[in-house]
């Protein structure tokens, strides 16, 4: 059975490219806000979070602190995705409560798969 991440993000050009490059091998779902990220991660308990930072309704550092509070979802993976990629944001991301940090746009699907396979790997 195929593992089930879950996308949020607002940008349907991003959205379509990690869906091109992730619908094969993985089943998705998708939310478009913060609010419905993580109404999603609670209802459907997904084993992947791509989560974007810059959201409608609640941002996606807003989501991440949400989710490591709910008991059967707090260890669920989750990887930061942004544009504003500066240095040191890695590590912001990951003090934050993120697994993984990925900047945009996602040129190589390779990168994506294999920060998703390292994760599922390490049993998170």
């Amino acid at each position: 059975m195929k593992k089930h991440i879950l996308v949020v993000e607002d940008n349907p050009d991003n959205m379509d490219l990690i869906e091109a490059f992730l619908e094969d091998d993985y089943r998705l779902s998708f939310a478009v806000d913060g609010q419905e990220g993580l109404n999603k991660t609670i209802e459907e308990k997904p084993d992947l979070v791509l989560l974007d930072i810059s959201l409608p309704k609640m941002d996606g550092t807003q989501v991440i602190q949400e989710i490591r509070k709910v008991n059967n979802i707090s260890s669920t993976p989750v990887i930061a995705l942004t544009a504003h990629a500066m240095l040191g944001d890695r590590e912001m991301f990951l003090k934050q409560g993120f697994d993984e940090y990925l900047s945009k746009p996602i040129e190589d699907d390779d990168i994506l798969i294999e920060l998703i396979e390292s994760l599922f790997r390490k049993g998170k």
